[in-house]
């Protein structure tokens, strides 16, 4: 199972889940209203500079969801979209305050 940090908590999910569900599941604070569908941008998370190039490229569709943020950050990303797996063991994120 690939780990996840956020805000210090390391967090364990499946391959293929979001890590929107993994965070939400460990009773994080991180709304995700949409659940996912990529109408909202109420799972926004910071993701570590370190990891930011190891992520793939943002959809068009969640660059446009994310310019809604106030708080928007260059590694800023939605947690729906972003897929656990292999090349993610040890993701870095943080949650914006």
């Amino acid at each position: 199972m690939p780990l996840l940090v956020v805000d210090g908590h390391t967090l364990s999910g499946a391959a293929g889940v979001h890590a929107m569900q993994v965070i939400r599941a460990a009773g994080l604070p991180l709304a995700g209203e949409c659940e996912g569908s990529l109408a909202c941008a109420t799972c926004h998370v910071v993701v570590d500079p370190a990891w930011s190039e190891r992520l793939p490229t943002p959809s068009d569709d969640e660059e446009a969801m994310l310019d809604t943020v106030f708080n928007l950050t260059a590694t800023s990303r939605l947690g729906c979209q972003i897929r656990l797996g292999p090349d993610t063991d040890g993701l870095v994120l943080s949650l914006p305050r």
